[in-house]
């Protein structure tokens, strides 16, 4: 699989465990990428640039999702 296939895959993952919230895919380069998620309203909640180490497999994304979900709660 190409950085490309697990980038999209990555974001299906996370625009689903952030829904309602919207996951916008900024500035992808050389195999990373920032999201960042965006309430109703158009403001940004959250957002955080991700290496392949971190969004190639299913632990490590989750370890993002989680860390994610608390500094939504905090």
């Amino acid at each position: 699989m190409t950085n490309h296939h697990h980038i999209q895959r990555a974001f299906g993952t996370l625009s689903q465990a952030f829904a309602p919230l919207q996951c916008l895919i900024v500035a992808p380069r050389k195999g990373s990428f920032s999201f960042t998620l965006v309430d109703e309203h158009g403001v940004a909640c959250h957002t955080e640039r991700l290496y392949p180490e971190q969004y190639t497999g299913a632990e490590p994304l989750q370890a993002v999702i989680d860390r994610t979900r608390q500094s939504l709660v905090a």
